[in-house]
């Protein structure tokens, strides 16, 4: 009898040890995560380059509810129009509010898919005269010196207008919903190497995966969409 007692446990054992094998086993040859998807144009920033109507507003719907952009394009022509085909394309979908620094910036434009984000590192534009200062709730590209400008933009939280001299010409002002920016998460602080948040170059390099899995508290924005236009026939290619 005890015999059999023990062959019996044995053999519970060894089922129990076939099964988490094939649990693990499951586990390894499990896919990675699938990128997001994006629009194809966005593989060629060189054919983006369609002229913004005067005026536009967008519509950013995050994980913290939803405000609204109004641009302005005779603040900053170059950055407007930018911005306008990186809207209409969807390039900001599902990317994240990146640096959050209380009472300075909010900051975004790093795409979810490193595949886009490559091809946008050097798509630079020329920077535009600041005719507008950056005050609190005014949109600004930003820069890594003289005609640097990309995609990354921030909303200024702030008095910020010492950054007018350094070149960074806003573009647009939130019109609705700055309480709601003033909401995104901020916990991580600055960028690593400076402080704990979330190393641009990794962002670049992979994507919203690495974001979810180190930094899974940040906000995102579900879609940043064209909501309405001053003389919307007048967006033609900018020469």
């Amino acid at each position: 009898m005890k015999l059999c007692k023990f062959m019996a446990v044995v053999f519970v054992i060894f089922v129990f040890t076939m099964l988490a094998a094939r649990g693990v086993a499951a586990q390894a040859k499990a896919p990675a995560e699938k990128p997001p998807e994006f629009d194809e144009a966005l593989l060629t920033p060189s054919k983006l380059t369609e002229k913004a109507p005067d005026v536009y507003e967008v519509k950013f719907s995050t994980t913290k509810g939803d405000f609204v952009v109004k641009v302005t394009r005779a603040w900053a022509p170059l950055g407007a129009d930018r911005f306008y085909n990186l809207v209409k394309h969807g390039f900001f979908d599902g990317a994240a509010f990146f640096r959050v620094l209380d009472g300075f910036v909010v900051q975004f434009g790093i795409h979810a898919n490193p595949r886009v984000s490559q091809v946008w590192q050097n798509a630079v534009i020329r920077d535009d005269p600041v005719k507008k200062s950056n005050r609190r709730g005014f949109l600004t590209f930003a820069t890594g010196g003289a005609h640097t400008r990309t995609t990354q933009v921030f909303i200024n939280l702030g008095d910020n207008s010492g950054l007018d001299a350094q070149g960074f010409s806003p573009f647009g002002e939130v019109t609705q919903g700055m309480n709601v920016v003033g909401k995104l998460y901020s916990g991580y602080g600055e960028g690593a190497p400076n402080g704990r948040g979330p190393r641009q170059d990794l962002i670049q390099s992979r994507g919203r995966a690495y974001l979810e899995k180190d930094f899974p508290k940040l906000d995102i924005i579900r879609t940043a969409t064209l909501v309405s236009a001053e003389a919307p026939g007048a967006a033609k290619q900018a020469p």
